[in-house]
């Protein structure tokens, strides 16, 4: 399958990695020293489910990559509508988009630039980043990837990629409600990226702490309650489940937000506790927790403040 990914970062470069180790065609959209090392000595994957580097076409100009059937798009959130446009190119002969983006909006927002007929939903499960140039390193054994269509039409698309991922033996799942899918992760992302990005400590320090713990669950519930108004399909006990989740998880996680404040970069605290503070606002709905954490951060969203 020719596949382009959109955003070389720990989930496009991860997955991309693992898609092009299994023999098919993977071409990255990368940038300055991360895209001069994938081109000299290709890109390297650092994992405990296997080390690899593999040889791969990568640029800055997704107009020299060819034509793909999948582009897995991985960008920031505040970088998406301008993403978005630059890989027009990759699909004049058809081909589909899947967002593996943070928050919830992504089908949307990448649906208007591109048409709605071209995008699929996505959602990735994994802890990895840019360890150095052209070297992607994961944290813990999670990478698995859930996606599916949104309209009939997509279907043969998303069954063709879901078979180069098996084949690739990426635990991947094709779903027939991506959005309550979606709505699922955001509980989880929301809460784990507000507590840990705005304390600036791990998710052990989080979860261990009762005042601390008492917001990860707060911003869980609000962002289930919103969900729920908003029509996806959400268990009664999806918080209990998250939370018991978020007990099992690596006690020296930390969003990649909370690394990105860290480093003095860009927040996308808009499109997550801050999304859920506006939509909740828009359902008539109350999120004190994620409005706080929210204004909390805003000093810091464009960075280096």
């Amino acid at each position: 399958m020719r596949i382009a990914v959109m955003g070389a970062g720990g989930v496009g470069g991860y997955f991309g990695g693992r898609l092009a180790q299994a023999g098919h065609e993977v071409s990255f959209v990368a940038r300055g020293k991360h895209l001069e090392a994938i081109k000299a000595k290709g890109l390297t994957l650092k994992s405990v489910l296997g080390d690899t580097t593999v040889k791969v076409r990568a640029s800055e100009d997704p107009a020299e990559l060819g034509q793909a059937e999948v582009v897995l798009f991985a960008v920031k959130l505040w970088d998406t509508e301008s993403a978005a446009e630059r890989i027009r190119p990759l699909l004049e002969k058809g081909g589909v988009v899947i967002p593996f983006q943070n928050g919830v909006e992504s089908i949307e927002r990448v649906g208007k630039v591109l048409g709605a007929e071209r995008v699929i939903g996505g959602a990735a499960y994994i802890a990895g980043r840019i360890g150095e140039p052209g070297v992607i390193v994961q944290t813990g054994a999670m990478a698995r990837l859930r996606f599916g269509p949104v309209l009939p039409a997509q279907k043969k698309a998303a069954e063709a990629f879901l078979a180069a991922c098996k084949q690739a033996k990426i635990d991947a799942e094709l779903t027939d409600d991506i959005v309550s899918v979606l709505w699922e992760k955001f509980v989880l992302l929301v809460s784990v990226s507000a507590t840990t990005t705005v304390t600036r400590k791990t998710l052990g320090v989080v979860r261990a702490d009762p005042d601390l713990r008492w917001l990860l669950e707060a911003c869980m519930r609000e962002t289930w309650a919103l969900g729920r108004k908003r029509g996806a399909k959400l268990a009664d006990d999806l918080v209990e489940k998250t939370l018991g989740f978020v007990d099992g998880l690596p006690a020296e996680m930390r969003a990649s937000m909370a690394a990105d404040l860290e480093a003095g970069g860009k927040l996308e605290a808009p499109w997550l506790s801050g999304a859920v503070a506006r939509m909740s606002r828009e359902a008539g709905l109350e999120a004190p927790a994620n409005r706080a954490v929210f204004a909390a951060l805003k000093p810091y969203i464009d960075g280096k403040a």
